[in-house]
């Protein structure tokens, strides 16, 4: 008898321990929990961290993230306004706000996930097939003060009405007003990207290099007639410096002429006779070399100094 009593003694203990290791659980920081009791919540959440009690084996506990949590969507071909498609990918943070109310209507981040995608994407194709591409793929802070800025024309590229960033504030907005009847908070909604379809990219391409090219031809437009300015300008003071110099080079022969003449006729009229001798000498070496034979007549100015002179004895 004493040893049954033992026994049961020791199945009290650890029946004891059972239950109480079962019945008391810790919350961790992070997180919040439901306890539920043949599966139905029981009780408000548990959102404070700590250590927390239930029933042991009767009531269960189950743990939800309490931080902020990301959705990515799968990128979805989309008609503009204007009848343009594109690819958007978008993202958006979102977290739990209401354990129990989350629990109920959806049950695990899992299927979050699943309703976010039905909530978001055809919130986002709505307000994307109510807006022109310009809005999409354009942030709300192009104004045009801002693109005369950062372009060579106002022109060239067009400031959006509402932009990106509006567009999605306005899926935030519009998505939720949905979520929180499955106890989610949306934090924000973001364009991850935007790309066009491949018919549609080939097309820009070509508009793009078109665009290019005219710049391009423009540019060099300017570059010839700022060339040819240039030439021009090199080409007048190149000639106002020839003509500069010729003038300059004439005056100083027609001084040089002049002085030579005065210093001719200085020597001329301090002696005609010498002065007639020497320019006759000059002629003699001009004009006659070694193979040189001269016919003078009598009466030759050449002949008349030749005349003079007396052979040697």
């Amino acid at each position: 008898m004493k040893k049954i009593l033992q026994i049961l003694f020791l199945l009290l203990i650890l029946a004891t321990g059972l239950s109480v290791m079962d019945g008391f659980f810790t919350l961790e920081e992070g997180q919040q929990a439901v306890i539920t009791q043949f599966g139905k919540p029981v009780g408000e959440p548990l959102t404070k961290a700590g250590l927390k009690f239930k029933m042991p084996f009767v009531q269960k506990v189950r743990y939800f993230e309490k931080k902020i949590l990301i959705w990515d969507g799968e990128p979805n071909q989309i008609p503009t306004n204007d009848k343009t498609f594109i690819y958007l990918d978008t993202t958006a943070r979102w977290r739990i706000s209401d354990a129990l109310r989350f629990l109920q209507a959806v049950g695990s981040e899992r299927y979050a996930q699943s309703l976010l995608d039905d909530i978001l994407d055809g919130t986002l194709r709505d307000l994307v097939n109510k807006n022109n591409l310009i809005e999409i793929i354009r942030s709300s802070d192009w104004t045009s003060d801002y693109i005369a800025s950062t372009h060579q024309s106002r022109d060239m590229i067009k400031a959006p009405n509402q932009g990106r960033d509006v567009i999605s504030d306005q899926v935030l907005e519009a998505a939720s007003k949905v979520t929180p009847q499955y106890g989610i908070e949306l934090i924000d909604v973001m364009f991850k990207r935007v790309n066009y379809i491949d018919s549609v990219r080939e097309r820009v391409y070509d508009r793009m290099i078109s665009e290019r090219k005219r710049i391009a031809a423009e540019k060099r437009s300017l570059g010839e007639g700022r060339k040819a300015e240039i030439l021009g300008r090199v080409e007048r003071e190149l000639q106002e410096i020839i003509s500069t110099a010729k003038k300059e080079a004439m005056e100083i022969k027609g001084e040089a002429d002049a002085k030579a003449t005065k210093i001719y006729g200085d020597v001329y009229s301090k002696d005609p006779e010498f002065y007639a001798f020497i320019r006759s000498l000059e002629s003699y070496r001009d004009i006659i070399t070694d193979n040189t034979s001269l016919v003078l007549s009598s009466d030759s100015d050449l002949f008349k100094y030749l005349k003079k002179v007396e052979p040697e004895k």
